[in-house]
């Protein structure tokens, strides 16, 4: 049964260690812009003056915080229903690496297209997971 919190954990391991990145990345930028937070940290918006680094590592972060929280849910309701087996434990592994390296080209090369592609593969594993707990209700 614990074993598909692993995941879990290791994806919200990933988002702090997203975090601490985004402020590494962030702070300095700000710092060398010489600009004051408490003028420019109000809206996101203010920070599209931050170098482009700065501000994927940020975008990064936020996106950790959407598609994912449907994934913790998922899990911890197949953990609840009891559906715990290899496949369920496998997929849920799949989309946290995929997530991982969505994370990893976004907040580096930063090509669009690979991210895109990586985000509709994490995005068809929970799809396949979500699948499978409505087909398990029949």
């Amino acid at each position: 049964m614990h074993s598909l919190l692993m995941p879990v954990l290791a994806l919200v391991v990933w988002t702090l260690i997203v975090w601490i990145w985004m402020y590494a990345t962030r702070i300095p930028a700000l710092q060398k812009a010489r600009l004051d937070p408490q003028k420019f940290g109000r809206h996101t918006a203010d920070l599209a003056v931050l170098p482009h680094p700065a501000r994927s590592v940020a975008d990064n972060y936020n996106h950790l915080m959407e598609q994912p929280t449907i994934f913790y849910a998922l899990a911890f309701y197949i953990v609840l229903a009891g559906h715990t087996d290899a496949l369920n434990v496998g997929l849920a592994w799949g989309y946290v690496a995929l997530r991982v390296l969505h994370s990893l080209i976004q907040n580096t090369v930063n090509i669009v297209l690979y991210r895109f592609l990586v985000f509709s593969l994490s995005t068809a594993v929970l799809a396949i997971m979500a699948i499978k707990e409505v087909l398990a209700l029949g």
